[in-house]
């Protein structure tokens, strides 16, 4: 596992279309519920015509932590849904996802950093499934 310092990502063993469903049923197994599916290679050849890499953002979101968190700090939802990244780097397929404790210390409540950890162990196991 590579660790970045907003985020960690894996090199996964599937295909790119298979690391994207797999992705998302690991993250339901981990109560996270993909509240939006961004297909950037379709989105930038569509506005822009530009030709990219095959890439999707999965925000997912996990509704009890995501209370908890809100409940601490109204604003959060700014930073809102924690954010998996599927990619096509050459012929490998990377997986990534935020690192919630570095989001989530831009707003200085040490309260939050259990959540954070939550969050953070569950994503981790996400990416380890995709390995």
């Amino acid at each position: 596992m590579l660790q970045l310092r907003y985020g960690s990502s894996v090199t996964s063993r599937l295909g790119f279309a298979q690391t994207v469903e797999r992705a998302k049923e690991l993250l339901k197994e981990q109560g996270f519920g993909v509240l939006c599916q961004i297909d950037v290679r379709k989105t930038l050849k569509e506005k822009t015509g530009a030709e990219f890499r095959p890439y999707v953002i999965l925000g997912a979101c996990n509704p009890r932590l995501a209370q908890q968190a809100l409940e601490r700090e109204s604003q959060l939802g700014l930073l809102l849904p924690c954010n998996v990244v599927v990619q096509r780097e050459g012929d490998a397929v990377i997986a990534s996802a935020i690192d919630a404790k570095a989001l989530l210390g831009m707003v200085g409540r040490p309260e939050l950093t259990p959540i954070a950890d939550d969050v953070n162990a569950r994503l981790r196991s996400v990416l380890d499934g995709l390995t």
